[in-house]
C-alpha cells in the first residue's frame, strides 16, 4: 500500500523524501527513501584544473546525473552489487574495514564517502544516532570523458547523508570535503572546479585567489545568469577518454617544479576567465566565442591533447561554433549562434560517432547558512 511522497525540488533539490507503507505480520510500518541527486558539469573557460590558485567559469547541466536512493535499515549496506564486501554493522564498521582494507571494488566512491562524512562529524563533535541504512546508487553520466561523473556520485551520496542524519553544510564546505575524498581517500587528482559547480550549481564564476584560499580554504564563487550566456553545446566520444589523472599529472608536476610556460599559462587562463566575466555581462558573443577558442589553444601548446580531442575541437570550428575542452579531455563545450549551426554541428559529428546536445542548465541552488546539526547519541570512535 503506497503512501504520499513528494519532491522537494526535481531538478535541484537537495533531497527528496518517498515513504511506502509495509506490512508484516505485526504491524503496518514505514520505509522512507531519501533520493538525492547530482549533475555533470562542463568548464567553459579558465584553467584545466583548478588547483593552480587560477580562475574558471563553469556550469552543471541535468542531460544526466547520478541518483543516490537511501533508507534505513537493520545493517549498513551498499547496493547492488553483491560481489563486494558491502554490509557492516555500522558506520563505525565500516569506517574500520576502511582503514584496515582500504578501498576496492565498484563502490569505492560511496565507501569513501560514508568514511569521510563519518570523519568529518566527528571532527567536529556532531555526533551521529545509531541508525543504519542502505545506500545505492545510479548513474548516467558519460564515464572518464572529463565531465566529473565520480564527484557527482559523491556529492549526491554526501547529500543523501546530510539529509538521513540532519546534518547541513554549506555550499563551499560541500565542495571542500567532496575535493577531499578525491584527493586523500582515493587518490584522484583533482581540484575544486568540479565540486564547486556541482555544489552551487547553475552557471559559477569561481576565483581560487591565493591569499583567499589560504585564509580560509575556499575561494570566490559568484553565481552568474546562465541566459546571459549564448547557445551552447557540449560534444564527446567515449573512446578518446583517458581520465583526468592523464593530463592533470603531467601539468602538475610541470606547475610543482616552476616550468614558466605552465607558470605563465595559467596566469594567462585567469586573465581569459575575467574577460569571459566582463564579455557575459555586457553580451558580447564576438568576445565570449573568442576567448573560448584561445582558452583552447593555449592548451593544445603546452602538451598533447591527443589527436581526436584535436579533432573534435577542429570540426566544431569548422561549423563555426568556439570549442574548448570541457574538462581533462574527451569532452568538449562551446557556443554556437543559431538552430542552423547546430544541425550543422549534429551533421558533422554524427559522421564521426560523436555526440552532441544542447545542455540543460541545472538551477542555482540557494545558499546554506553552514549550521551543522545531528542528533547527541552515537559514538564516535
Amino acid at each position: 500500500m503506497p503512501a504520499v511522497g513528494r519532491w522537494a525540488n526535481p531538478r535541484g533539490a537537495f533531497f527528496g523524501v518517498r515513504s511506502f507503507l509495509r506490512r508484516t505480520s505485526f504491524a503496518f510500518f514505514f520505509i522512507m527513501i531519501i533520493r538525492t541527486v547530482a549533475y555533470p558539469r562542463a568548464a567553459l573557460i579558465g584553467n584545466p584544473s583548478d588547483g593552480y590558485f587560477g580562475k574558471t567559469v563553469a556550469f552543471a547541466f541535468g542531460n544526466y546525473a547520478a541518483h543516490i536512493e537511501l533508507w534505513e535499515s537493520p545493517e549498513l549496506e551498499l547496493l547492488p552489487s553483491r560481489r563486494d564486501h558491502s554490509v557492516f554493522d555500522s558506520v563505525t564498521g565500516l569506517h574500520r574495514d576502511v582503514k584496515m582494507h582500504g578501498y576496492y571494488g565498484g563502490f569505492r566512491l560511496l565507501k569513501a564517502s560514508v568514511k569521510a562524512f563519518y570523519d568529518y562529524c566527528c571532527s567536529r563533535g556532531i555526533r551521529l544516532d545509531n541508525r543504519n541504512f542502505t545506500l545505492r546508487y545510479r548513474s548516467d553520466i558519460p564515464n572518464r570523458v572529463g565531465l566529473a561523473g565520480s564527484s557527482a556520485i559523491i556529492t549526491a551520496c554526501m547529500r543523501a547523508l546530510m539529509g538521513f542524519y540532519n546534518v547541513s553544510i554549506s555550499r563551499h564546505s560541500l565542495a571542500n570535503l567532496v575535493l577531499s575524498i578525491e584527493n586523500n581517500e582515493l587518490g584522484i587528482p583533482a581540484g575544486l572546479q568540479d565540486r564547486v559547480a556541482q555544489a552551487y550549481q547553475g552557471l559559477v564564476y569561481m576565483d581560487f585567489d591565493r591569499a583567499t584560499m589560504q585564509a580560509r580554504g575556499y575561494g570566490n564563487y559568484e553565481t552568474l545568469d546562465f541566459q546571459l550566456l549564448p547557445p551552447a553545446y557540449i560534444a564527446f566520444r567515449e573512446d578518446l577518454s583517458e581520465g583526468t589523472e592523464v593530463y592533470h599529472n603531467d601539468l602538475r608536476a610541470r606547475w610543482n617544479r616552476g616550468d614558466q610556460d605552465v607558470v605563465e599559462a595559467m596566469k594567462y587562463w585567469a586573465d581569459l576567465t575575467v574577460r569571459f566575466r566582463e564579455a557575459l555581462l555586457r553580451g558580447d558573443r564576438s568576445e565570449m566565442h573568442r576567448l573560448i577558442n584561445a582558452n583552447f589553444d593555449k592548451r593544445g601548446s603546452l602538451y598533447d591533447v591527443g589527436e581526436g580531442n584535436r579533432d573534435m575541437i577542429a570540426t566544431a570550428r569548422l561549423q563555426g561554433a568556439s570549442a574548448n575542452f570541457a574538462g581533462s579531455g574527451g569532452a568538449i563545450v562551446g557556443i554556437y549562434e543559431d538552430e542552423a549551426m547546430f544541425r550543422k554541428l549534429e551533421s558533422a559529428f554524427e559522421r564521426k560517432g560523436i555526440r552532441v546536445i544542447k545542455p540543460d542548465f541545472a538551477p542555482a541552488l540557494p545558499p546554506q547558512n553552514g549550521t551543522q546539526g545531528g542528533v547527541e547519541t552515537g559514538n564516535c570512535l
